[in-house]
């Protein structure tokens, strides 16, 4: 198997830049680019490339600063003591609290300052979706009620990491919201969900020990997994409607081989460590998906 984040947490554990890159997760950073990258193709023909670059910064900030709130919060709570995985800086005592914290605020800093320009140039109203974005971000964890600990994950990494961020790239082009922004983005929200889904069916153990109410725990692993699989194969169907309009959307569809392999390992019940490679291939189908689909969005277009 290829070395992987958690390896980091073992024996050879990263120290300076190393240890605040592989803080933020970066192999996860894909949920933030995808939706940028579709969502701009939607608007091919009309694109601005500064707004598509900073609309990515946005993404990023968000999901750096998100992923540092989540170390922060959970390392506080001592919800990550137990768990496999990739590094965690505040439960493995690599970085203080507030090294972590501050961190979380830099980054959603930056995801403002871009947000900040992207509404200078297109409407002003666009700061109380940022401010949403960013609220969510901290909230999944953070906060005296993290909806992150209820059951609400995945509801909103669909909406701020599906619908938001794909349909809010095409928005700050066009700066009308559009049908195909909108069907492409549900397929991007859903594959975003399956790598969270992953990630949270590897957690079931410890996080009903800590008391950390995921929906994988609400319902159990046996419906975890089924809806892991539905979020994996629902977004290929997708793409035949998205083709209507873009038939060149089908090339999204070469994607489908790199679904296979994780979808079935978590069906035939895979579980603990073994189920963060099958996370990481998740986050490989997401982006080969976004990638194909945003070419022939563009070519399309």
């Amino acid at each position: 198997m290829a070395r992987t984040l958690d390896d980091l947490a073992g024996n050879s554990r990263p120290s300076g830049l190393k240890l605040w890159i592989a803080g933020a997760r970066p192999r996860t950073l894909a949920v933030a680019v995808v939706p940028v990258l579709v969502g701009t193709a939607c608007a091919s023909g009309h694109i601005v490339w500064w707004r598509a670059v900073a609309a990515l910064i946005v993404g990023l900030g968000v999901q750096i600063g998100t992923n540092y709130g989540n170390d922060y919060s959970d390392g506080l709570r001592g919800t990550d003591d137990q768990r496999v995985g990739p590094v965690r800086l505040v439960a493995e005592r690599l970085a203080s609290p507030r090294q972590v914290l501050t961190a979380a605020i830099l980054s959603f800093l930056v995801a403002c300052i871009a947000g900040l320009a992207l509404a200078a140039a297109t409407s002003w109203w666009l700061i109380l979706v940022g401010a949403a974005c960013v609220a969510a971000g901290w909230l999944y964890t953070g906060g005296p009620k993290p909806y992150g600990y209820a059951g609400f994950g995945e509801l909103f990494v669909f909406v701020f990491f599906g619908l938001v961020a794909t349909v809010g790239s095409t928005w700050v082009q066009l700066q009308h919201i559009t049908g195909l922004s909108v069907l492409s983005a549900v397929p991007i929200g859903l594959l975003s969900v399956a790598i969270l889904v992953a990630n949270n069916l590897r957690d079931i153990p410890t996080d009903t020990v800590a008391g950390k109410r995921t929906l994988a725990v609400l319902i159990g692993d046996r419906n975890s997994r089924l809806f892991y699989v539905a979020c994996m194969l629902l977004p290929f169907a997708f793409t035949v409607g998205i083709a209507v309009s873009r038939p060149a959307a089908l090339l999204a569809l070469l994607a489908l081989p790199l679904a296979v392999p994780p979808v079935r390992r978590v069906r035939a019940g895979e579980s603990g460590r073994t189920l963060v490679q099958s996370m990481l291939d998740t986050v490989r189908t997401l982006m080969a998906f976004g990638v194909l689909l945003t070419i022939g969005l563009a070519i399309s277009g």
